[in-house]
């Protein structure tokens, strides 16, 4: 009877081996659909090239990180002006808000001409002064 007891956990373990091989293909497959580019997506890396890019591309991360901190720490220190954030809404709204020093040159016509330009109709601008600021919002329409 040993030997049928041998010869069933020796297929066990190739089972299990087998469902390891697997489970292996189907992460390194994840892994190669998150760093591939369009250009090797196409082609099946191998295994080490795979985690090579893998790591260098966690390294890129990484830096990015670090430059996004030192970025955000440096304009805590004191805001860099002029600042601009747009927002798409789902009624194919566009705002665009903008912060400029108050004693700096800035045209509100020229954002204007450029979402024109791209496409947009303004519906209205409004601004604000708080201190040394201006706070200008933009709404257009925006139609695809």
């Amino acid at each position: 009877m040993e030997s049928g007891s041998s010869s069933s956990s020796k297929l066990e373990r190739n089972a299990m081996e087998k469902k390891r091989r697997m489970e292996m293909k189907v992460q390194l497959s994840k892994l190669a659909s998150l760093i591939s580019t369009e250009q090797t997506a196409k082609e099946r890396m191998p295994p080490d090239v795979l985690l090579d890019k893998a790591t260098s591309y966690v390294k890129k991360l990484k830096e990015n990180v670090e430059q996004l901190k030192q970025r955000k720490e440096d304009m805590a220190g004191g805001a860099m002006l002029p600042v601009l954030a747009l927002r798409e809404h789902m009624d194919s709204t566009l705002e665009v808000n903008l912060i400029t020093e108050l004693n700096k040159n800035f045209m509100l016509y020229e954002v204007i001409s450029v979402l024109e330009e791209e496409g947009a109709d303004v519906v209205g601008a409004s601004y604000s002064t708080v201190g040394n600021k201006i706070f200008y919002t933009i709404h257009s329409q925006v139609y695809i």
